[in-house]
């Protein structure tokens, strides 16, 4: 998944003083690898000029802290690994042995290799110095243990740095791994944490604390990435917020078990670390196997918004990052539930297409026996009872009507009342004679099981030849409790993770131009690892708008609006029961890739029309808002959200200004942008779709006709009043500069 081709290779002589300086996008990573030691990571944070040699060994020397009273006689040098021989008394990151023995490696580097670009490495004394996007490979043996273990790191051009390790047992007899990890530095200064929380209709739950003397460990342990996953743990400057303060975050791009850490020791060291969790047994490597673990990615920023930046930019470099725009959703979930009806189906379509809606997705329900959540997991083949003719006279009057079709699975579960369950219950995924408890009165099918693998794909591929399938919505509804592999009910999440990212991979290279949503419970499985093989997210089973806003805001921290979906809900959440306006429903929805839940047979004449002001906004606005550089301003009333993109020219922006609780004053004040040229002028419009809402009280610079001028340099230092709206109303913005060039002087 790397986003940079590089073509040139240097090696280093890791016996000398051997340091690796790696700058871009505004980063540096200055390592330390002297005397065949592993790397040590002496500087992660802002770009350095080009180092000396001399110079590198200086800050090298000067990251390491003196022995102090009643400690080692020499000083700690924490290395990537954590390793227990150099002094170091924090989590490891590697736990393993042979019957107890070799659990304490002591590796010693054999090779430096350097990748980059043609031009852009350049070797001085011993010192490798990379000028843009490069792979440093670290490559290290330890004969005693007999263990090989290769660190890769790549710094791409965003300034995003990510890192993993593979571990080689190339001795007789099992190496036992229990876990493998990797080790990033926090300066002392990084003293208060943010990471996230959350339930089932409320994921991403920001969380802040201070980082005191021991270890802040996050576990994931749903076989899932959870909705109260870490998602980033991030450790930064007392105060930091989306502007300002230094940041410096790590997600575990993994899909299964995790963990991700924070820790501060009592000689003042500071890591954030991240790893697989194997369950006992999962990870026994046999002479001549390997065991890689997941992409670590750390991301340095100033500020929330400088680190989601280069996290977006990183993945929006992706070859494989979706390059089509963003089509205008509908699914039917919240319309139809299990009632599969043709004739209610197609007027949705209908009413669908009058709204400007661009693909229409059949969620469950429509296969063997699934009348509802009780039966028909496993078995996906189209209900002859709901179906008689197949699928066809649907998709062709969806077809007719301009719209791409999806089709919803839940490929990694069953249901024991089905087919295969019955036909085959060793492939339900149970410890040792018994099931676990039931959720949702399902069970994990073992797709690690060759058999249970081929089944699942025989028939979604059956069924993708079938059908002019566009996109699948991939659901994952149940945790993995008591995961084991029949009949001896060894521990099997690790195997079904992978497994799982396989069929992905599979079917979208057997189907070129098929797309993938992610889906588990709502937003259960959103990471880095799942979005190498999908094409989106679902943010949470929860449209409620409200909780939407807070949400869509730390959801994309770490990924793009564009991977985000973000539907218009019904007028009463069917979560929350609480009721919004279409104005609200909608101008939430707008900022992520759009659709629609909501039965469009029952909407007013009024809502039909503005509904279509709002996809067709969606649609003029798609590139900014899919392209452009996020923008979340530091509330200074809890009562108010204001954020917004800007385009990479700085000659565009949208922002919007929501209102979603009741202060305790009012008019609130004066609100500033950032993220615009200081020295252009900007022509600020009113652009919000729909009737004006009743709440709305403009101040008296407030955009009419013409729209207001600022320049860039006034709204960032001066500002402008905050309208008056009530709770949950919002208006939206646009800004355009007025030349096309910033004005001199």
């Amino acid at each position: 998944m790397t986003a940079v081709s590089l073509e040139e290779s240097r090696v280093l002589d890791p016996a000398g003083p051997c340091r690796v300086h790696l700058r871009g996008g505004g980063v540096s990573v200055l390592l330390d690898l002297s005397d065949h030691q592993l790397p040590s990571i002496v500087h992660w944070c802002g770009e350095l000029p080009e180092l000396g040699s001399e110079e590198a060994a200086v800050l090298a020397l000067a990251a390491v802290p003196h022995p102090s009273a009643n400690s080692l006689d020499v000083p700690v040098r924490p290395d990537m690994l954590g390793s227990l021989h150099t002094g170091w008394t924090g989590r490891p990151g590697l736990a393993g042995d042979r019957n107890g023995v070799a659990w304490t490696p002591q590796f010693h580097v054999t090779q430096v290799e350097l990748a980059s670009a043609a031009g852009e490495a350049a070797e001085t004394d011993g010192s490798l110095t990379s000028a843009g996007p490069a792979t440093l490979t670290v490559t290290a043996v330890d004969t005693g243990s007999g263990l090989d273990l290769v660190i890769e790191l790549e710094l791409a051009a965003s300034g995003l740095l990510r890192t993993r390790a593979r571990l080689t047992n190339r001795a007789e007899g099992d190496y036992r791994v229990q876990e493998l990890g990797v080790i990033l530095p926090l300066p002392s200064h990084a003293r208060e944490i943010l990471d996230f929380a959350g339930h089932w209709g409320a994921e991403r739950a920001p969380q802040r604390g201070p980082l005191p003397v021991g270890i802040h460990l996050r576990e994931g342990r749903r076989g899932r990435t959870g909705a109260d996953a870490v998602y980033v743990l991030s450790a930064g400057e007392p105060g930091f917020g989306f502007a300002d303060g230094q940041v410096w975050g790590l997600h575990v791009g993994f899909s299964g078990n995790h963990r991700a850490w924070a820790e501060r020791l009592s000689n003042g060291l500071q890591v954030l670390g991240g790893s697989e969790l194997l369950l006992p047994g999962e990870v026994m490597l046999g002479a001549g196997e390997s065991y890689s673990t997941p992409w670590l990615y750390g991301v340095w920023g100033k500020g929330l918004d400088d680190q989601a930046a280069r996290l977006h930019a990183w993945l929006r470099a992706r070859p494989k990052h979706p390059s089509r725009p963003r089509p205008v959703t509908l699914n039917v979930w919240e319309a139809v539930y299990f009632d599969h009806r043709l004739d209610r189906l197609t007027e949705l379509a209908d009413r669908a297409a009058e709204a400007g809606v661009e693909r229409f997705v059949l969620d469950d329900g429509w296969f063997g026996s699934r009348r509802n959540d009780n039966s028909g997991l496993g078995d996906w083949v189209v209900s002859a009872d709901v179906w008689p003719e197949g699928l066809d006279p649907l998709i062709s009057h969806v077809h007719s009507l301009g719209m791409e079709f999806g089709l919803w699975f839940e490929p990694e579960m069953v249901n024991p009342d089905s087919d295969v369950a019955r036909a085959h219950p060793e492939w339900i995924m149970a410890p040792a004679g018994r099931l676990p408890v039931s959720s949702r009165r399902q069970q994990v099918l073992n797709i690690g099981m060759p058999g249970a693998y081929g089944h699942v794909r025989d028939q979604m591929v059956a069924l993708l030849e079938r059908y002019p399938i566009a996109c699948i919505k991939w659901d994952h509804n149940r945790d993995l409790i008591e995961a084991g592999t029949q009949p001896d009910g060894r521990p099997g999440v690790h195997a079904q993770t992978l497994a799982a990212y396989r069929l992905m991979a599979e079917l979208k290279e057997r189907f070129p131009g098929l797309e993938i949503e992610s889906c588990s419970s709502g937003g259960s499985r959103v990471d880095l690892g799942v979005l190498e093989h999908t094409d989106r997210v679902w943010t949470s089973d929860s449209i409620d708008p409200l909780d939407r806003q807070r949400m869509h805001r730390w959801t994309q921290q770490l990924i793009p609006p564009e991977l985000m979906g973000s539907h218009i809900a019904s007028l009463r959440s069917h979560t929350t029961g609480r009721m919004h306006s279409l104005h609200f429903r909608a101008g939430t929805a707008v900022w992520g890739h759009l659709g629609i839940e909501w039965d469009l047979t029952e909407a007013t004449r009024e809502d039909a029309l503005e509904l279509a002001d709002w996809v067709q906004f969606y649609k003029e606005h798609r590139a900014l808002l899919h392209g452009g550089r996020m923008i979340r301003l530091d509330s200074f009333d809890p009562s108010l959200q204001i954020h917004g993109v800007v385009d990479a020219s700085e000659s565009r922006a949208l922002f919007a200004v929501v209102r979603t609780a009741v202060s305790d004053i009012e008019p609130l004040g004066r609100f500033t942008l950032r993220g615009l040229d200081p020295k252009r002028s900007y022509r600020l419009r009113d652009v919000t779709p729909g009737p004006t809402p009743q709440g709305f009280r403009p101040p008296p610079w407030w955009p009419d006709g013409d729209g207001a001028v600022l320049t860039g340099r006034a709204l960032e230092a001066v500002g402008v009043h905050v309208p008056g709206l009530l709770p949950d109303e919002l208006r939206i913005l646009r800004l355009d500069a007025l030349s096309p060039d910033p004005v001199q002087g």
